[in-house]
This record gives C-alpha cells, structure tokens and sequence, in this order.
C-alpha cells in the first residue's frame, strides 16, 4: 500500500538553504505533488499541511552518556561557507550528570518526513491496535491524563496526539475535564466504556476454538494476530479446572482433539497488508481504492470500491462490493487486488436492504447471478448417501430413482461452478437439464479424455 511520500534530501520540500524555494515548497501545491495527491484525499494519512522547512542546525557530537558538545565557535548558515567542526576527542569528554539532560531530538510529525518515525504507527490495520492501546492506558489511569502525559506512554508528539484524539472520538467515548481553571485538562474513558466482561464456560471457549484453523490463511496479517490473541485468551479459559461432578478433565489437551480442518487453505502470506486494508474498510464502512486484475483478460484497472462484506469462501477471501464507477455490486477476489488504499477521512453509507445471503449460490459460489434456472442432475447409488447428507443449496429436492440412485433438483441463477462441482462425480452424476450445462459437461469430459489420449510431456 503506498504510504505518503518521504521527503529528505533531493524531496518535495526545498531546503533550508534557499528561502525563496522553501516557501514555495512549503505551500501546499508542493506538498500535493511531492505525494501525487491532494491534501483533501480521503486516501492520503497526512491530515495536515507540511512543516515548515527547518534551518541548519549546529553540529552536535555525542560520547559517554549521551552528552552533546557544541562548538566553540559560532556556525554560519550562509551557503558560501561550510563551517567546520572543532576536532574533539570523544573518548575524554565526561558524562553528563544527571541533573542535566540533553536537548530532545527534534519534533517529528507522522505524515512521512523523515526522521525519527514517530506519531501515527506505519503500514496498515492500525486503527484498531490505536484504540486497543489508548483504551487499555486511560483504563490504567482512571482520573485520567494530559496531552503529554498521553502522547509520551503511546510514543507520539502531542501534536500528533492532537489530531488522533479526532479521529479516535468517533470511534471511542473519552471526555476530558478541567483539573482547575486556566490549568491542564485530563482525558479519561466515558463511563459508557466500562470494561466489558464476556462470560465464557469451558465448552463454549472448546467450540470457539474448534474454529480457529479457519482463519490459518490469513496468518502473517494484522488481523490474525488479534484472532490469535483472542484465541490464545480463550484458551486460558478452556484449560482452567472446572468445579463441581460436570467439570470435566483439565488440561486435557480438547482444543489438539476437537476442531476444523481446511480442505485446501490459500496462503496469503503476500497479501497481509491487502488483507489488513480490506478489512478495516469493511469494519469502518471506509471507500477502498486498489488495482484489481480482471479475470476474462487479465488486465489490470484502477478501481474504486464501497466494501460491503467480507466472505472466507471455500478457504479464500471475497470481497462483496460497490464498484463505485459502473454502480454495481460486484464479487472481487483479494488475490487479484493489490496497491490497496482504505480511505481514512471518508466513509460510506451500507444500504439498509443489503443481504450477503442475497449472493450466496450454495456450494456453487458467491456470485449473484440473473433468474433462478431449474437444474436436475441424477446420481447413481454409489453416491447416494453422499448426496443425501449434503445441503449444497437452499433450493434443492431430493427425489429417489429406481435402482437406488437420486434426482437432485435446484433453481440456481448462477452456474459458473456448477459443472465443475458435477465433474468431480465423474461416472456417478449426469445432468438432465439446462441443455447448456448438458453441452459444457460434454466438452469438459471430451477435452480430458483427448488429453489422455496424448502422451505427456518431458520433464523440464
């Protein structure tokens, strides 16, 4: 995901050394150009307009403990002379004593000037992990903290501070208070964001946990590690001793014993930070903007999303969507995004009538297709229990045929894998109808027989 640019030595901004070139590289036309957007991007993380451009600042040598040293003679900033330092030897000067403490580095802000990296945490997903730590710091201090107090525990300027403060208010009840007039006021947590306690019994934490392989492809993201935090706390729950004659066997090692196996997980290893950035637009209703490969040609466009839900569908990741440009809500496959950006000023309004269960096909897909058609597929006795036992879609009947086989009946209006889904019975399915379905099975089993009439390729 791009970040703002980082500007420096040969960056957007002009250098000290030229007044006339650092206001007008301190306007903000410069600062649009030096990042390729505008300020009122709504995908841009910088809230703010550039800093000023700073003058040279006198050489400082650090030995010891950490003790500058200036020189004895004064700098000049004038470009035609390049001042020198005073040759010293770091390894005779003394300790600083401890009253007195060096100058602090200086002010960094987060909108990418390089630096010391402080203020808003890099890369993606990190409004959550904000909030977790500001919730979990005011409830720690209860009568509450100052701007600076604030900003030095979670490590950001309070300028920085400032600005996160209004973006975390939509998200979290803090209120601050004045200690007394003309004096500084204190943050604290609202009393509606009391902490809240989840019971959970033993069994439940073992079926919760059952789960938690579901979400192996998404490891190495953001979003796994707080599953996996939530996991880790449930099994401090699950292997706790129960009471009573119905308490069970602690430490019985139930959560290796009972739980979910993927049939054929995807690794999104490459693709945490889509990932990351795909959730937090659905979770905060957030426009998400990426380079999509479209799947007829494989070209790739430049698209606009209103992320509606997000579907772990046959153990890979869907995004159900507005495709801003066209007005359609589309399936898009993570695999396919990259370069993603989460809007972080604007959002959008969910429709109230929207149903994910709208683009569920059963087993046969996530897309949402045109006028139901009536499908029947017979299965012989070979598979018969199989297909009994299996709910593939809403609509489905289930009739018995003489010799022991069964008639599957649906009204499916999507069939993009239908015939792929028939194909993996091989000999024990055979459709009846739609004719089309009929004629693609055919030529499915006449190009894999032709293949096996060919004789392989060599290796290598």
């Amino acid at each position: 995901m791009p970040r703002a640019a980082r500007t420096g030595p040969g960056g957007a901004h002009a250098s000290a050394a030229s007044p006339a070139r650092a206001r007008g590289a301190g306007g903000s036309g410069a600062s649009a150009r030096g990042s390729g957007r505008s300020l009122s991007d709504p995908f841009s993380s910088s809230a703010v307009p550039p800093a000023k451009p700073r003058s040279a600042a006198p050489p400082r040598l650090t030995g010891g403990a950490g003790a500058d040293v200036k020189p004895s003679a004064p700098v000049s900033t004038s470009p035609s002379v390049r001042p020198q330092a005073p040759a010293v030897r770091t390894d005779s000067i003394a300790p600083a004593s401890p009253s007195k403490r060096p100058p602090p580095p200086e002010e960094d802000d987060d909108d990418g000037r390089g630096g010391s990296q402080r203020g808003r945490p890099r890369g993606p997903f990190t409004q959550h992990r904000r909030l977790d730590s500001l919730r979990s710091l005011l409830q720690k201090h209860p009568a509450g903290l100052t701007i600076y107090e604030l900003a030095r525990e979670l490590d950001v300027t309070p300028r920085s501070l400032r600005r996160y403060l209004v973006e975390v208010k939509r998200e979290l009840d803090i209120v601050s208070v004045a200690t007394r007039p003309g004096g500084p006021r204190l943050w604290r947590l609202s009393p509606s964001e009391a902490p809240r306690r989840v019971e959970v019994r033993r069994t439940q934490a073992y079926a919760l946990l059952a789960a938690r392989r579901l979400f192996e492809p998404m490891r190495g993201s953001t979003l796994f590690e707080e599953i996996d935090l939530a996991a880790q706390r449930l099994l401090g729950v699950a292997r706790r001793p129960g009471r009573g004659p119905n308490a069970g066997v602690a430490d019985a090692r139930l959560e290796e014993r009972f739980l979910y196996l993927p049939f054929a997980p995807k690794d999104y290893a490459a693709r945490t930070e889509e990932l990351d950035d795909l959730f937090q637009s659905v979770a905060d209703l957030r426009p998400l903007r990426c380079r999509y490969r479209r799947s007829r040609d494989g070209r790739e466009e430049r698209v606009l999303i209103h992320p509606y839900a997000l579907v772990l569908y046959k153990d890979a990741i869907y995004c159900v969507g507005l495709h801003v440009s066209r007005g359609e809500v589309r399936t898009f496959l993570l695999d396919r995004m990259r370069d993603t950006e989460c809007a972080v000023t604007e959002r959008f309004e969910l429709p109230p009538n929207f149903s994910i269960d709208d683009y569920f096909q059963g087993q046969f897909g996530i897309w949402r297709g045109g006028e139901p058609r009536r499908v029947v597929i017979d299965f012989d006795e070979r598979v018969t229990e199989f297909v009994r036992t299996r709910k593939v879609h809403p609509s489905q009947e289930i009739t018995p045929l003489s010799g022991g086989g069964v008639r599957l009946t649906m009204h499916i209006g999507d069939m993009t894998e239908l015939a792929t889904w028939v194909l993996g019975f091989g000999e024990t399915a055979r459709v009846v109808e739609p004719p089309d379905l009929v004629d693609r099975v055919k030529r499915e089993l006449a190009g894999a027989l032709a293949r096996y009439n060919e004789a392989p390729p060599p290796e290598g």
